[in-house]
């Protein structure tokens, strides 16, 4: 079982808990490059790592300073990671990424955030429990300085939104955001099991079918013809249904795709 491990309280729980429940647990390491002295934080983690009775590996996944920092680290970082690797996400992060998605202007989808699944299985857990189980084990977390870099939204996320949330509400916020994120999960999967019956290049079926299920037929059909086509967006689906209802004859959809009509069906190709 192979667990990211970055040396900070949740990782370092996820592969405690790994080897308390009896799991052959291997906690792996990853090295960005965008501190000086990072390469010793691998040491930390080996050090634990061998106290528990679990494996590491180390690897180096290098980053350049630049603009979307956060972005890059993470699409690096999950490069060099194995296929199905456990991460230490608690509920927190789950709250998190609720709020984050909400302020880009996501769908119900990304209100459901993380799906739970054996990958991650601390998504129920608090971060100040991971924390406490540390401390108990007289572990030493590493403390990353970009976790408290207001340049990152996360982070603004973390320790203002939050909080103030929190505060507005009298009550602790994060347990009803997961808590949401799980509602829209459920009925997404509902809505997609439902759009799963809509033939997305059938023009006159599309135009006939509700909106909310034409446009996951039709986010499901970009993404299954063009994987590396960025995610459409409300107005890319609302062109498509023009398409499909005969208002126009072709959009494009981004990435240099377009969707045409031609003789009631709808093409998707590269122009």
């Amino acid at each position: 079982m192979n667990c990211a491990v970055s040396g900070g309280a949740d990782s370092l729980a996820l592969v405690v808990l790994a080897v308390s429940a009896g799991c052959v647990a291997t906690a792996i390491h990853v090295d960005h490059g965008l501190r000086t002295g990072s390469a010793s934080e691998a040491d930390a983690v080996r050090d634990a790592a061998t106290r528990f009775g679990a494996q590491f590996e180390s690897r180096t996944a290098r980053v350049d300073p630049g603009g979307d920092l956060e972005a890059r680290a993470r699409r690096a970082r999950y490069d060099v990671l194995p296929a199905g690797v456990l991460t230490g996400h608690t509920m927190d992060d789950q709250a998190e990424t609720v709020l984050l998605n909400m302020i880009r202007g996501t769908g119900l989808h990304g209100i459901g955030a993380m799906r739970p699944s054996a990958r991650k299985p601390l998504l129920a857990i608090r971060r100040a429990e991971t924390a406490a189980l540390c401390v108990a084990l007289g572990l030493e977390p590493l403390v990353d300085p970009s976790n408290t870099d207001p340049t990152f939204r996360r982070n603004r996320v973390r320790h203002e939104v939050l909080p103030l949330l929190s505060d507005v509400a009298e009550r602790d916020v994060v347990p009803i955001l997961a808590r949401t994120a799980a509602l829209a999960r459920g009925a997404t999967d509902h809505l997609d099991e439902l759009a799963m019956g809509i033939d997305p290049t059938d023009a006159g079926g599309l135009a006939d079918s509700p909106p909310v299920l034409a446009a996951l037929a039709i986010r499901t059909w970009l993404r299954a013809v063009a994987p590396d086509l960025h995610p459409p967006d409300a107005a890319t689906i609302a062109r498509v249904r023009r398409v499909a209802a005969g208002g126009a004859v072709a959009t494009e959809v981004g990435g240099g795709w377009e969707v045409r009509r031609h003789a009631g069906r709808l093409l998707l190709r590269q122009v």
